[in-house]
């Protein structure tokens, strides 16, 4: 069976993107980046909104490191053919399909962005890590995109964590869904 890990890299105030900032907030190190290049082949799933953004940098020249990654989009607006690389579009229910893809042999699972995208897979019990790079900056004026606002409550195991350079900070989790919060009744 194929896992699947949530990948969030965000602010310490937990927003996906500020307003004026440069991606990685201008801060990614050549540690940070060395381990992104390292990690193990995997699948990706996103949503429409990030497969415009991620798509159109390749389309306009950008090194595309993702061109070899399989990739599925979950969209009712996108229509074929996409024109990134090793991508399938799937446009039924996005829960399903994962359920199905988490089935097939194949490489991990991870998500790029995608906040609803990883909302809905978290509140089915889908997800096996939970994997956030928290950079050390604040972003409460110009933050977009919070990233965890209407989540399900989760405990978090950490199974991983390390410091890159800059102050980068990687956490992974498992999460455990919780009826409750713990601890006596007030």
């Amino acid at each position: 069976m194929r896992t699947l890990t949530i990948d969030f890299i965000i602010s310490l105030d937990g927003y996906a993107a500020a307003e004026g900032w440069p991606g990685f907030w201008g801060m990614e190190g050549p540690e940070y980046l060395a381990w992104l290049a390292d990690q193990p082949e995997h699948a990706l799933l996103m949503g429409a909104t990030t497969y415009r953004l991620m798509s159109g940098f390749a389309a306009a020249g950008e090194d595309d490191p993702l061109a070899a990654t399989p990739k599925y989009v979950f969209s009712s607006t996108l229509r074929e053919p996409l024109a990134w690389p090793n991508t399938t579009l799937v446009t039924g229910d996005a829960v399903a399909a994962v359920r199905a893809l988490k089935e097939q042999d194949g490489p991990p699972l991870s998500t790029l962005g995608s906040l609803s995208l990883c909302r809905a897979l978290l509140d089915a019990g889908l997800v096996d890590r939970f994997r956030v790079v928290i950079f050390p900056v604040i972003t409460g004026l110009t933050g977009r995109e919070r990233i965890f606002d209407g989540y399900p409550d989760l405990l978090l195991d950490l199974v991983q964590s390390r410091t890159f350079d800059a102050g980068i900070q990687l956490l992974e989790y498992v999460p455990r869904p919780v009826e409750a919060p713990p601890g006596p009744a007030a």
